[in-house]
Protein backbone atom coordinates (compact mmCIF):
# COMPACT_ATOMS: atom_id res chain seq x y z
CA UNK A 1 0.00 0.00 0.00
CA UNK A 2 2.29 2.80 -1.28
CA UNK A 3 1.97 6.34 -1.83
CA UNK A 4 1.28 10.09 0.55
CA UNK A 5 -0.77 9.74 2.93
CA UNK A 6 -4.23 11.10 2.47
CA UNK A 7 -5.68 13.52 5.07
CA UNK A 8 -9.39 13.62 3.52
CA UNK A 9 -11.57 13.95 7.09
CA UNK A 10 -12.38 15.56 10.65
CA UNK A 11 -11.16 13.05 12.41
CA UNK A 12 -7.39 12.07 11.38
CA UNK A 13 -6.65 15.71 11.76
CA UNK A 14 -2.85 16.07 10.06
CA UNK A 15 -2.01 12.45 11.59
CA UNK A 16 -0.18 9.90 9.89
CA UNK A 17 -1.63 7.06 12.72
CA UNK A 18 -2.86 3.64 11.83
CA UNK A 19 -5.89 4.77 14.52
CA UNK A 20 -5.80 8.13 13.95
CA UNK A 21 -9.52 7.87 12.68
CA UNK A 22 -10.97 5.23 15.01
CA UNK A 23 -14.87 6.29 14.46
CA UNK A 24 -14.59 6.28 10.70
CA UNK A 25 -12.64 2.92 11.19
CA UNK A 26 -14.71 1.09 13.24
CA UNK A 27 -18.19 2.13 11.78
CA UNK A 28 -17.01 0.10 8.42
CA UNK A 29 -17.92 -3.23 10.50
CA UNK A 30 -21.91 -2.20 9.67
CA UNK A 31 -21.44 -2.46 6.04
CA UNK A 32 -20.28 -6.14 6.85
CA UNK A 33 -22.99 -6.43 9.51
CA UNK A 34 -25.57 -5.43 6.90
CA UNK A 35 -23.58 -8.15 4.19
CA UNK A 36 -23.90 -11.30 6.93
CA UNK A 37 -27.30 -10.42 7.67
CA UNK A 38 -28.23 -10.44 4.43
CA UNK A 39 -26.45 -13.80 4.00
CA UNK A 40 -28.58 -15.35 6.73
CA UNK A 41 -31.60 -14.31 5.29
CA UNK A 42 -30.40 -15.69 1.77
CA UNK A 43 -29.55 -18.92 3.69
CA UNK A 44 -33.12 -19.08 5.01
CA UNK A 45 -35.01 -18.83 1.64
CA UNK A 46 -35.69 -21.70 -0.56
CA UNK A 47 -32.99 -22.26 -4.09
CA UNK A 48 -35.94 -21.33 -5.79
CA UNK A 49 -36.73 -17.87 -3.65
CA UNK A 50 -32.75 -17.03 -4.06
CA UNK A 51 -31.60 -14.23 -6.40
CA UNK A 52 -27.83 -14.59 -7.78
CA UNK A 53 -27.80 -10.41 -7.51
CA UNK A 54 -28.66 -10.75 -3.54
CA UNK A 55 -25.95 -13.01 -2.82
CA UNK A 56 -23.61 -10.94 -4.97
CA UNK A 57 -24.99 -7.43 -3.39
CA UNK A 58 -24.06 -9.03 0.50
CA UNK A 59 -20.61 -10.32 -0.49
CA UNK A 60 -20.04 -6.97 -2.29
CA UNK A 61 -21.29 -4.74 1.02
CA UNK A 62 -18.11 -7.17 3.27
CA UNK A 63 -15.89 -5.43 0.18
CA UNK A 64 -17.07 -1.99 0.59
CA UNK A 65 -16.69 -2.32 4.49
CA UNK A 66 -13.37 -4.15 4.28
CA UNK A 67 -12.26 -1.72 1.85
CA UNK A 68 -13.00 1.58 3.56
CA UNK A 69 -11.69 0.06 6.60
CA UNK A 70 -8.24 0.28 4.94
CA UNK A 71 -8.42 3.67 3.64
CA UNK A 72 -9.34 5.61 7.14
CA UNK A 73 -6.48 3.67 8.81
CA UNK A 74 -3.74 3.42 6.11
CA UNK A 75 -5.04 6.39 3.55
CA UNK A 76 -3.52 6.38 0.81
CA UNK A 77 -4.03 6.09 -3.23
CA UNK A 78 -3.89 2.85 -3.22
CA UNK A 79 -6.42 1.59 -0.41
CA UNK A 80 -8.45 4.85 -2.03
CA UNK A 81 -9.40 2.56 -5.09
CA UNK A 82 -9.75 -0.26 -2.46
CA UNK A 83 -12.96 2.26 -0.66
CA UNK A 84 -14.37 3.57 -3.69
CA UNK A 85 -14.08 0.98 -6.41
CA UNK A 86 -16.43 -1.27 -4.27
CA UNK A 87 -19.01 1.36 -3.76
CA UNK A 88 -18.87 1.79 -8.08
CA UNK A 89 -19.48 -1.22 -8.63
CA UNK A 90 -22.51 -1.71 -6.18
CA UNK A 91 -24.08 1.40 -7.65
CA UNK A 92 -23.72 0.09 -11.04
CA UNK A 93 -24.41 -3.59 -10.79
CA UNK A 94 -27.93 -2.68 -8.35
CA UNK A 95 -28.61 -0.01 -11.14
CA UNK A 96 -28.80 -2.84 -13.54
CA UNK A 97 -30.57 -4.78 -11.32
CA UNK A 98 -33.25 -2.63 -10.58
CA UNK A 99 -33.96 -1.45 -13.99
CA UNK A 100 -34.02 -4.81 -15.08
CA UNK A 101 -35.88 -6.74 -12.57
CA UNK A 102 -37.72 -4.47 -10.76
CA UNK A 103 -38.74 -2.18 -13.50
CA UNK A 104 -38.57 -4.51 -16.16
CA UNK A 105 -36.64 -2.76 -18.53
CA UNK A 106 -35.12 -4.17 -21.85
CA UNK A 107 -31.30 -4.46 -22.86
CA UNK A 108 -31.29 -1.20 -25.04
CA UNK A 109 -32.68 0.53 -21.99
CA UNK A 110 -30.83 -0.21 -19.33
CA UNK A 111 -27.75 0.20 -21.60
CA UNK A 112 -28.80 3.70 -22.01
CA UNK A 113 -29.63 4.57 -18.60
CA UNK A 114 -26.17 3.17 -17.37
CA UNK A 115 -24.40 5.20 -19.89
CA UNK A 116 -26.21 8.42 -18.61
CA UNK A 117 -25.73 7.63 -15.27
CA UNK A 118 -22.04 6.95 -15.51
CA UNK A 119 -21.90 10.55 -17.64
CA UNK A 120 -23.66 12.12 -14.89
CA UNK A 121 -20.83 10.63 -12.37
CA UNK A 122 -18.16 11.99 -14.61
CA UNK A 123 -19.54 15.26 -15.15
CA UNK A 124 -20.15 15.56 -11.21
CA UNK A 125 -16.68 15.22 -10.75
CA UNK A 126 -15.23 17.77 -13.02
CA UNK A 127 -17.66 20.80 -11.54
CA UNK A 128 -14.90 23.33 -10.43
CA UNK A 129 -15.60 24.81 -6.79
CA UNK A 130 -14.35 27.05 -4.46
CA UNK A 131 -13.11 25.82 -1.39
CA UNK A 132 -15.63 22.94 -1.84
CA UNK A 133 -18.82 25.36 -2.68
CA UNK A 134 -20.09 25.18 -6.28
CA UNK A 135 -18.39 27.37 -8.54
CA UNK A 136 -21.86 27.25 -10.77
CA UNK A 137 -19.43 26.89 -13.95
CA UNK A 138 -16.84 29.84 -13.02
CA UNK A 139 -13.56 29.48 -14.27
CA UNK A 140 -11.57 28.18 -10.64
CA UNK A 141 -8.20 29.34 -10.06
CA UNK A 142 -6.07 25.93 -9.24
CA UNK A 143 -5.47 27.23 -6.16
CA UNK A 144 -8.51 27.75 -5.11
CA UNK A 145 -9.73 24.33 -5.92
CA UNK A 146 -11.21 21.99 -3.33
CA UNK A 147 -13.52 18.70 -3.98
CA UNK A 148 -16.79 20.22 -4.60
CA UNK A 149 -19.37 19.61 -1.18
CA UNK A 150 -16.71 17.85 0.36
CA UNK A 151 -16.71 15.51 -2.78
CA UNK A 152 -20.52 15.03 -2.37
CA UNK A 153 -21.16 16.23 -5.23
CA UNK A 154 -20.19 13.33 -7.26
CA UNK A 155 -22.73 11.17 -5.53
CA UNK A 156 -25.75 13.35 -6.61
CA UNK A 157 -26.42 11.10 -9.54
CA UNK A 158 -26.70 8.54 -7.30
CA UNK A 159 -29.41 10.29 -5.22
CA UNK A 160 -31.47 11.48 -8.00
CA UNK A 161 -31.41 7.78 -9.51
CA UNK A 162 -32.54 6.26 -6.33
CA UNK A 163 -35.92 8.66 -6.02
CA UNK A 164 -36.47 7.82 -9.84
CA UNK A 165 -36.50 4.11 -9.90
CA UNK A 166 -38.99 4.99 -6.57
CA UNK A 167 -40.96 6.96 -8.23
CA UNK A 168 -41.01 4.39 -10.79
CA UNK A 169 -41.87 1.51 -8.74
CA UNK A 170 -44.44 2.99 -6.98
CA UNK A 171 -46.04 4.43 -10.43
CA UNK A 172 -45.90 0.42 -11.29
CA UNK A 173 -47.63 -0.29 -7.49
CA UNK A 174 -44.03 -2.80 -7.09
CA UNK A 175 -44.39 -3.45 -3.24
CA UNK A 176 -40.16 -2.80 -3.49
CA UNK A 177 -40.72 0.85 -4.43
CA UNK A 178 -41.30 1.53 -0.10
CA UNK A 179 -37.88 0.16 1.13
CA UNK A 180 -36.06 1.82 -2.57
CA UNK A 181 -37.93 5.15 -1.12
CA UNK A 182 -36.57 4.48 2.40
CA UNK A 183 -32.70 3.84 0.56
CA UNK A 184 -33.35 7.61 -0.83
CA UNK A 185 -34.36 9.25 1.74
CA UNK A 186 -31.68 7.84 4.06
CA UNK A 187 -28.97 8.01 1.55
CA UNK A 188 -29.80 11.84 1.34
CA UNK A 189 -29.41 12.31 4.95
CA UNK A 190 -26.16 10.13 4.94
CA UNK A 191 -24.73 12.24 1.93
CA UNK A 192 -25.50 15.44 4.34
CA UNK A 193 -23.49 14.64 7.10
CA UNK A 194 -20.28 13.28 4.61
CA UNK A 195 -20.77 17.13 2.92
CA UNK A 196 -20.96 18.58 6.56
CA UNK A 197 -17.34 16.47 7.80
CA UNK A 198 -15.03 19.51 7.46
CA UNK A 199 -17.42 22.33 8.47
CA UNK A 200 -18.80 21.02 11.73
CA UNK A 201 -15.48 19.70 12.49
CA UNK A 202 -14.34 22.07 15.24
CA UNK A 203 -17.74 22.17 17.16
CA UNK A 204 -18.53 18.01 16.61
CA UNK A 205 -16.59 16.95 19.41
CA UNK A 206 -16.92 14.75 22.45
CA UNK A 207 -14.07 15.45 25.47
CA UNK A 208 -12.47 17.43 23.50
CA UNK A 209 -11.97 14.59 20.71
CA UNK A 210 -13.10 15.78 17.09
CA UNK A 211 -15.02 13.71 15.73
CA UNK A 212 -16.43 14.59 12.64
CA UNK A 213 -19.07 13.16 11.07
CA UNK A 214 -18.27 11.36 8.63
CA UNK A 215 -19.01 8.11 10.88
CA UNK A 216 -22.05 8.96 10.23
CA UNK A 217 -22.30 8.81 6.32
CA UNK A 218 -20.53 4.79 7.21
CA UNK A 219 -23.95 4.22 9.60
CA UNK A 220 -26.35 5.70 7.00
CA UNK A 221 -25.02 4.51 4.11
CA UNK A 222 -24.55 0.61 5.66
CA UNK A 223 -28.64 1.81 6.64
CA UNK A 224 -29.28 2.50 3.05
CA UNK A 225 -27.02 -0.47 1.34
CA UNK A 226 -29.36 -2.98 3.66
CA UNK A 227 -32.49 -1.45 2.57
CA UNK A 228 -32.00 -1.98 -1.12
CA UNK A 229 -30.36 -5.37 -0.34
CA UNK A 230 -33.59 -6.11 1.72
CA UNK A 231 -35.71 -5.22 -1.58
CA UNK A 232 -33.90 -7.47 -3.73
CA UNK A 233 -33.99 -10.77 -1.36
CA UNK A 234 -37.55 -9.97 -1.22
CA UNK A 235 -38.66 -9.07 -4.63
CA UNK A 236 -36.73 -10.03 -6.67
CA UNK A 237 -38.81 -12.66 -7.85
CA UNK A 238 -40.99 -9.77 -8.95
CA UNK A 239 -41.67 -7.67 -11.79
CA UNK A 240 -43.47 -6.03 -13.94
CA UNK A 241 -46.83 -3.84 -13.04
CA UNK A 242 -48.71 -4.31 -9.46
CA UNK A 243 -48.51 -7.97 -8.34
CA UNK A 244 -49.64 -11.05 -9.97
CA UNK A 245 -52.99 -12.60 -8.94
CA UNK A 246 -53.96 -16.03 -8.94
CA UNK A 247 -56.75 -17.03 -11.36
CA UNK A 248 -57.89 -20.30 -11.10
CA UNK A 249 -59.89 -21.95 -14.60
CA UNK A 250 -62.74 -23.88 -13.67
CA UNK A 251 -63.88 -26.58 -16.13
CA UNK A 252 -67.34 -26.63 -17.26
CA UNK A 253 -69.49 -29.00 -15.59
CA UNK A 254 -70.84 -31.66 -17.53
CA UNK A 255 -74.06 -31.18 -18.98
CA UNK A 256 -75.69 -34.31 -16.95
CA UNK A 257 -74.61 -32.44 -13.62
CA UNK A 258 -76.02 -29.42 -14.69
CA UNK A 259 -78.60 -28.03 -11.80
CA UNK A 260 -77.13 -30.47 -9.29
CA UNK A 261 -75.82 -29.15 -5.91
Amino acid sequence: MQGATIFAYCERGMSPAFWAEPLNAITNAAFVAAGIAGAVMIARQTPAERSAWSIFFALNFVAIGIGSFLFHTVPNPTTGAADTIPIGIFMLTYLIFALRRFAGAGVLLTASMIALFVGAMALSGEVQCYGGRVGFGLAVPEGARAACLNGGLAYGPAVVALVLIAGTLAIRRHRAAALVFAAAVTFAVSLTFRTLDPTLCADFTLFGYRLGTHFLWHLLNATTLWLLLLASIRYSRQSGKGTAQRIEIIPPRPAALRGRR
